[in-house]
């Protein structure tokens, strides 16, 4: 990539870490988008030996960009987003990947369909980091931040997109007790 266009590639993603997740970190400041996209990364890159099988460096570039359109369109919790937040979020962030040289633009939005579709075993298993880390975030923040809908939501968020798999079932199982433990220790 020519050194403008990555610079200015760069900017656009650089914005996510000033856009604010709903999500409040441990320290009471509100989780940027970059970070939670970092630690999506972290967690596939630390699950390398459990999916042999799987292309890993293909689940963390999943990771890495699939918040790229909040970019654009700012953060909406999961509970809030509709389907036409969805679409206009697609929408801004095809626009802006189809800018980009090739073989970048392919390979993203290929990625993106991929990622969509949750077909393969590399989509699966990003989904559900991607929904896990969400819930990890949220038992690392103080309780008092949570709202009436997130107690119920993070005893059972990204359950369904862990259920293709007997290590991440069983890692979903082990972060819903550490939910429930916070729950029912009131912080």
């Amino acid at each position: 990539m020519e050194p403008g266009k990555l610079l200015e590639t760069l900017a656009v993603a650089g914005r996510l870490k000033e856009v604010p997740r709903h999500c409040v970190m441990a320290g009471g400041r509100h989780e940027s988008v970059a970070e939670h996209c970092w630690r999506a990364a972290l967690m596939a890159y630390f699950l390398r030996d459990e999916f042999p099988e799987a292309d890993m460096d293909k689940v963390i570039a999943m990771c890495l960009i699939h918040d790229l359109g909040e970019a654009f369109t700012g953060d909406i919790p999961a509970f809030r987003k509709t389907a036409e937040d969805e679409q206009e979020e697609e929408r801004r962030l095809h626009d802006w990947v189809k800018t980009l040289p090739q073989p970048y633009a392919g390979e993203m939005l290929a990625l993106y369909g991929e990622m969509a579709a949750r077909q393969t075993t590399e989509a699966k298993i990003y989904k559900a980091i991607d929904n896990m880390e969400a819930v990890i975030q949220h038992n690392e923040s103080p309780l008092e931040s949570w709202l009436p809908e997130e107690y119920p939501l993070n005893l059972t968020y990204g359950t369904d997109k862990a259920a293709f798999s007997a290590y991440l079932t069983a890692l979903r199982a082990a972060v819903r007790e550490v939910t429930e433990r916070k729950i029912a220790e009131g912080k």
